[in-house]
């Protein structure tokens, strides 16, 4: 039902009845029928009087002054139709959308919501999608105020995507990393899309034996032609949800009935918030000095009072502001789950970089450190596996990080590695940088044709992921041992290659020494590397769970 404005029917100084006709309809040919929206169907594009007419048949009647508040009711309808206009091509109707998080307001334009609040995008530029990241302004239907909002911490009402236990299009090897976390029980579960078959799902459920202990094993979810959905085809289900809903009261063959739903870190946001990336110092505080290099230091900050960030600040003369800035410009649009975002910059001297915050700092320290020592193969070979994974989106990207080390990679809660740095090496103007064989270049991770000839390719890069390796294999130890950085380019030139480092497998060091092949298109490729170290422990196991026997 419609109501007119109570501020309206006040100022007009009389008192007003309003009768909402029992059966609303568009005037003939002004308002085309099956377009989205509900109550008056398509977008508002008549002149006024025919609203205003059709109102009047309607049986929608006023007491004076009856022009003025028909036209204010006009102007809320118009307003609700050219809302939902956006939403008329493809989406069917979609402006409602639920919360999947809990998000607090970082600046006075953004919009605090909790987690199941139900949201009404208000406006948006450009034609709607789901790229995440965007911010769009909304309406919140439990608390009536409005602000921007990050768009990938909502999703449609009543969609597959609104439910908490669907992780849509992420990896069987990261949905194994989220549910093999030691606070899970068994039982618990996630569902994604099948990496393998276009239009099925998979169930992933954690489980535990005593010959395996924790491990997660994978249901695929078919899809009939009617539109029903099934593991086993003697139990058939309409809906996916329907499918959850039984197995987390029966097991019926699965390993295990589901009981929890994975638990799941917020996801980033697109930069810290609308129109937020050329940033005035002040909006940082420096809080707590994580780390100091040859080119500056890294901090743990705050901007704007609200949001934590790391800081990196570059002393003067490193680099020009000017080409930061346009190299900064193309690293932004990097978005990768392994890659450490960009959020924003100060582009004056000193220049600082804001990123993303990663609370166990660089996996450099992290290995030499207490927890590095409890390390053992599996988690190393995971780490390696994400780190290529974030390059081998460099490497779809055409992008080149020129500087990969353990040192440039940081890692998270949960043993998450992400690339950090990338692009920055090619800015630096110091002198015993740029000539390349001085004190402060990476030598020893640098490929021989980049240290001698600067020719620094993504195949460049994959040398160092090589020499990345060896870091992790040996728990942070120097490339070279015992060697100084002219030996190791000599070294290297005449053929000489790191031996296999103690306890890692020759399986290992093998791929080390194909990333190290002395003409660059012999070596391998990120997506391969990432594909390899994925799929390391898994190979001998079958992909799915046979559905047919449950």
């Amino acid at each position: 039902a419609w109501t007119a404005p109570s501020a309206q029917a006040q100022t007009a100084g009389t008192s007003t009845t309003w009768a909402p006709p029992s059966r609303p309809r568009p005037p003939t040919g002004a308002l085309p029928s099956g377009q989205a929206g509900g109550g008056i169907k398509g977008s508002i594009s008549t002149p006024r009087q025919t609203l205003l007419n059709w109102l009047s048949l309607e049986g929608w009647t006023t007491q004076a002054p009856s022009l003025h508040l028909r036209e204010d009711l006009c102007q809320v309808i118009g307003q609700q139709q050219s809302e939902r206009r956006y939403f008329s091509s493809g989406f069917g109707g979609v402006t409602t959308f639920v919360a999947l998080y809990d998000y607090e307001s970082r600046t006075a334009s953004d919009l605090t919501f909790r987690k199941g609040d139900r949201l009404q995008i208000v406006n948006n530029t450009k034609k709607y999608s789901f790229r995440e990241g965007d911010w769009w302004l909304a309406r919140s239907l439990t608390t009536g105020e409005s602000g921007y909002i990050p768009s990938n911490y909502v999703a449609p009402s009543d969609s597959i995507q609104a439910e908490e236990w669907y992780f849509g299009k992420i990896t069987r090897r990261d949905s194994e990393r989220l549910l093999l976390n030691l606070q899970n029980r068994r039982g618990t579960f996630l569902v994604r899309e099948s990496e393998t078959t276009k239009g099925a799902y998979c169930l992933s459920v954690l489980d535990y034996d005593n010959t395996k202990g924790l491990n997660v094993k994978h249901y695929k979810i078919r899809k009939l032609d009617s539109g029903g959905f099934y593991i086993t085809s003697r139990t058939q289900f309409t809906s996916l949800q329907q499918l959850v809903f039984h197995y987390r009261k029966h097991s019926d063959g699965l390993c295990h009935a589901l009981s929890d739903v994975c638990p799941v870190a917020k996801p980033q946001t697109q930069g810290l918030a609308r129109d937020a990336w050329e940033i005035p110092r002040e909006s940082l505080r420096l809080d707590l000095k994580l780390g100091q290099g040859c080119f500056g230091e890294v901090w743990m900050g705050t901007w704007n009072g609200t949001t934590r960030v790391a800081i990196k600040t570059l002393k003067p003369g490193t680099m020009s502001p000017e080409a930061f800035l346009q190299e900064a410009q193309v690293m932004k649009k990097l978005r990768h789950e392994k890659l450490v975002q960009l959020y924003a910059v100060v582009s004056e001297e000193p220049i600082y970089i804001v990123t993303e915050y990663m609370s166990q700092g660089s996996l450099l320290d992290f290995l030499k450190g207490d927890a590095g020592k409890m390390l053992r193969l599996p988690q190393l070979v995971d780490m390696a596996a994400q780190i290529a994974a974030g390059m081998a989106y460099v490497e779809r990207m055409n992008y080149v990080h020129r500087d990969l080390r353990a040192a440039n990679i940081l890692v998270g809660d949960s043993l998450v590695c992400k690339v950090a740095d990338f692009g920055l090496a090619r800015l630096i103007e110091d002198n015993e940088y740029t000539a390349r064989q001085g004190a402060k270049f990476p030598i020893k991770w640098t490929a021989p044709e980049a240290a001698l000839y600067g020719r620094f390719t993504i195949k460049s890069d994959v040398w160092s992921f090589g020499v990345l390796l060896t870091e992790l294999a040996t728990k942070g130890r120097v490339p070279y041992p015992g060697m100084v950085n002219r030996e190791v380019l000599d070294q290297v030139e005449r053929g000489y290659r790191m031996p296999c480092p103690a306890e890692c497998p020759s399986s290992l060091h093998e791929l080390m020494l194909s990333c190290w092949r002395k003409d660059p298109e012999e070596r391998p490729t990120f997506e391969y590397l990432q594909g390899f170290l994925e799929d390391y422990f898994t190979s001998t196991e079958p992909q799915y769970q046979p559905g047919e026997n449950l």
